[in-house]
């Protein structure tokens, strides 16, 4: 706190009267330091596959925003010091973006899964630090636990549940201000241009051009129109723009998908879709949605289109997800089409969408989805082990790598013959076999289903490429086994090569 004097003059002797002194003016700030909290959970799946993977490597969770910082969580199934051996488990939380002397506050907390609520919790918050918050110098700076766990006690007790871990991380930025009084404080309101945009589309004042749509006239102005959207600037200012711009009429598109895309162009924001299209259903919405990402596609409105793939996104369904997938792909929504390819592959949802008339849309309009999709019906079975069996079916154990070398040896001779793969989600291929590499990794040419009506979608596939954490087992017509040519691999393996 300061004080802050004024002087006055001293009275001439000879004033009349003495003029009064002035009180002191006082004024006053703080200084306050407070942290700013967040935290973030860390789901470590398959704990058991990632035992192995070497001292001092580490899964790191996503990057997650506390204080205008970027954190992350490093767990280390092996540990992070050499000299324990691999014993413990160990765990950090480090600053993922540039930064300079953060001083935080931190807890981890490994969270048992029993139900019990015995939380193992090393936390900074709650109690006297003798040498104050956690100083963080640089970017990858970390706080933590060299032996966080030791491995035998942690893999016996309530915190692994289904070969899972979880971790919370709660971290607290410390910050420091002054504050003085606050003399005045003046509200400012949000903006509101997109509403007088809007309002300026209702009214349809100073339009100067129209667009006829599915016999449907809508009015515009052009100076809006080409500020936003590089296709509207080129139609109506280019060089090639269009000889009459009083009435344009837009093709192959209906009205309420043009009334949405103007709404867009005014307001910045989406229409209530369920009041556009006067049908209370989520179906209606998708559609709609899937109608106005190829209008924004069309109409290079970037912001418009991501917009549409989220909502598309979150209202993936079995009845929809063929025709948006045939979207996506026909649209360059890379984003989504994965979501897509993800939700139909899934063993639970594949039958009931092949089912559906979208999947034979999907089938004409995109038939090179379909190998994608046959990618990722694979990758639910991918950890498996790899067998290929002996005669009709030679026996490989996936993990053994002499025996990948050993095979690939033997398959390389087997080029140009046809053989059959049985992936491990039961889908039998049968094909010529175009080549092989040392992660038994096979493409087939001129390939065909050996259950046909189990997996219709597969017809139009020719080519394949299977990679061979996937393989179940390879088989050979009999007269393709050639027990020489197996034993001379087996000794070309043995001699090196």
């Amino acid at each position: 706190m300061g004080r802050v004097l004024r002087e006055t003059s001293k009275p001439s002797s000879n004033s009349s009267s003495s003029l009064p002194s002035s009180a002191p003016a006082t004024t006053s700030s703080s200084s306050i330091t407070d942290t700013i909290r967040g935290s973030h959970q860390f789901k470590i799946t398959g704990y058991s596959l990632s035992k192995g993977i070497g001292i001092g490597k580490y899964v790191a969770s996503d990057t997650f925003s506390v204080g205008g910082y970027e954190w992350a969580i490093y767990f280390y199934p092996d540990g992070k010091s050499v000299e324990d051996n691999a014993t413990y488990v160990s765990l950090f939380i480090a600053l993922a973006s540039e930064g300079t002397d953060v001083r935080a506050l931190f807890e981890l907390t490994l969270l048992d899964q029993s139900g019990k609520e015995r939380h193992k919790v090393n936390s900074h918050f709650e109690r006297t630090l003798e040498s104050g918050p956690y100083t963080l110098k640089y970017r990858g700076s970390m706080w933590g636990y060299k032996r966080f766990f030791k491995r035998t006690v942690l893999e016996t007790s309530d915190y692994l549940k289904d070969d899972c871990l979880s971790v919370t991380c709660s971290v607290g930025v410390v910050r420091s201000y002054t504050e003085g009084p606050k003399i005045y404080s003046i509200a400012i309101p949000p903006s509101n241009i997109g509403q007088q945009f809007g309002r300026l589309l209702d009214s349809g004042k100073g339009s100067d051009v129209s667009f006829e749509v599915d016999g449907e006239i809508f009015a515009a102005h052009k100076l809006v129109l080409a500020a936003r959207s590089p296709v509207f600037r080129a139609q109506l200012f280019g060089p090639m723009k269009d000889q009459n711009t009083h009435c344009i009429k837009v093709e192959d598109m209906e009205a309420p998908v043009f009334k949405a895309l103007l709404h867009f162009i005014y307001w910045d924001s989406l229409p209530d879709m369920q009041e556009l299209t006067g049908l209370n259903s989520k179906w209606a919405t998708t559609l709609m949605a899937q109608h106005l990402l190829a209008a924004a596609d069309r109409y290079g409105l970037e912001r418009l289109r991501l917009m549409c793939e989220a909502n598309l996104c979150e209202d993936v369904a079995i009845n929809t997800v063929a025709t948006t997938l045939a979207l996506a792909e026909q649209h360059h929504c890379f984003q989504l089409k994965a979501v897509c390819l993800n939700f139909t592959a899934r063993p639970e949802n594949l039958r009931a969408v092949m089912q559906t008339d979208g999947f034979e849309y999907l089938k004409e309009s995109c038939p090179t989805v379909l190998t994608e999709l046959l990618e990722y019906v694979a990758r639910f079975t991918e950890h498996s082990d790899f067998m290929c069996k002996h005669r009709n079916e030679a026996i490989l154990d996936g993990s053994d790598i002499n025996g990948r070398r050993l095979f690939f040896s033997y398959f390389k001779d087997l080029v140009g013959r046809e053989v059959t793969v049985e992936l491990k989600n039961d889908l039998a291929i049968r094909g010529i076999l175009h080549s092989v590499d040392q992660y038994l990794n096979i493409k087939l040419e001129n390939t065909r289903v050996v259950d046909q009506d189990k997996y219709p979608h597969m017809l139009s596939v020719r080519n394949c490429f299977i990679r061979g954490s996937v393989v179940r087992y390879v088989q050979l017509p009999p007269e393709g086994v050639d027990i020489e040519l197996l034993h001379d691999a087996t000794r070309r393996e043995a001699r090196g090569g």
